[in-house]
């Protein structure tokens, strides 16, 4: 692998938080993609919704196929910057290991719960599935990973909640920024949920074609197919606009990026810490556009009225499950009502509310709907 010298080189990884012989017939960074496809917080992706329900449809994205996504399309990019291409992928997959059910709005549900008790990011989640929740190794809890894996996870943070997660918690306080390979998974990230949300968005029927034309962005690359092909399939009209969009992002987010690194004249990875901004961005025409496609799927996608609809019942659901399991707590399974009562003994009304949201947030659409099922509806006893 052709590293740049400003890249995430593991020669200069800032390690683990418990030693380990290191890997050897794989990177480092590699163990850490492993770990984190093996555990079972990355296994129950499958069944958490993006914009959708899980139940809703067979082929709409869920948290695991956006992870995958997420990861195809940043080890194309660390590829072409010579960044470090498995610790982007590692960064990828991990990324929304904490979050709740139901998208977003069980994220929101959940810290409206959270709010007298700290508040849920699932940000901060997902790392705390890394370094706590995750505990099948006999030496440590979680999973043990590397340093720049873990700052890669944490994309955004409060400065309360930063001074509580000590060495990545440090960059939010000291105003730094992250490796570029972390930097690059966070705008991967935006690319695949922007472009399948509007892929599923149409398929769903509740995007049209002629709508997303009002997006100048959308308009320009619908009319190269058009020219191109033609009269198509609708299938094939959707399709093949929406990778010429993606195309867009990702040549212009290298290119750009690349600029700025150069510019920069960064030498190694200290350096693009201490960086008053990201190195990894688009050009300013790509930036105004990408915020135009993102103000139209919020005002026509995510507020919806059918999305609306679904995503207040399951709101309610997480509210529901979160103040009938804090009053009490003997109503989760064993290994939860005992993390429960520890941390209610260490950390008072706080320890049992993390405790609560650590099982509300690790549960999938599924398993929400049945629990809250089994908690509410007199005719279920088991």
């Amino acid at each position: 692998m052709n590293l740049a010298p400003y890249a995430a080189l593991e020669a200069h990884s800032r390690g683990r938080h418990h030693d380990e012989p290191g890997p050897s017939n794989r990177s480092a960074y590699m163990r850490d993609r492993d770990r984190i496809i093996h555990s079972a917080a990355f296994r129950r992706l499958e069944y958490k919704t993006q914009v959708f329900v899980n139940h809703e449809g067979d082929l709409f994205r869920t948290r695991l196929t956006h992870s995958l996504e997420v990861a195809q399309l940043a080890r194309t990019m660390a590829r072409s910057l010579s960044l470090h291409e498995d610790l982007c992928e590692a960064i990828s997959l991990a990324h929304d290991l904490g979050h709740t059910p139901f998208g977003h709005a069980g994220q929101d549900a959940l810290n409206d719960c959270m709010r007298p008790y700290g508040g849920f990011e699932h940000n901060a989640q997902s790392l705390r599935v890394v370094d706590e929740l995750e505990d099948k190794y006999a030496s440590f809890r979680g999973l043990n990973l590397s340093f720049e894996t873990r700052e890669g996870i944490l994309k955004h943070c409060s400065q309360a909640r930063a001074r509580e997660l000590g060495d990545v918690g440090r960059r939010f306080i000291e105003r730094q920024q992250p490796s570029l390979e972390a930097q690059l998974a966070n705008l991967a990230d935006e690319i695949a949920y922007n472009n399948h949300d509007i892929d599923d968005g149409l398929r769903a029927g509740l995007l049209t074609i002629e709508q997303l034309r009002g997006v100048p962005l959308f308009r320009r690359h619908h009319e190269q197919v058009l020219q191109t092909y033609g009269p198509l399939r609708s299938k094939q009209e959707r399709h093949e606009t929406i990778r010429r969009v993606m195309s867009t992002f990702v040549e212009d987010l290298t290119s750009t990026s690349h600029a700025r690194i150069v510019a920069a004249g960064v030498r190694h990875i200290d350096e693009v810490r201490m960086q008053s901004a990201p190195l990894i961005s688009y050009s300013e025409q790509l930036s105004a556009e990408n915020l135009e496609l993102k103000r139209f799927l919020r005002e026509q996608l995510y507020h919806h009225h059918q999305v609306y609809r679904v995503m207040t019942k399951a709101k309610r659901v997480v509210r529901d499950l979160f103040i009938a399991l804090y009053d009490d707590v003997r109503l989760m399974p064993p290994e939860f009502f005992d993390a429960a009562r520890t941390l209610e003994q260490q950390h008072g009304d706080i320890g049992r509310a993390r405790a609560v949201a650590d099982y509300v947030a690790g549960m999938t659409d599924r398993y929400a709907l049945d629990e809250h099922e089994r908690l509410f509806d007199p005719r279920r006893l088991r």
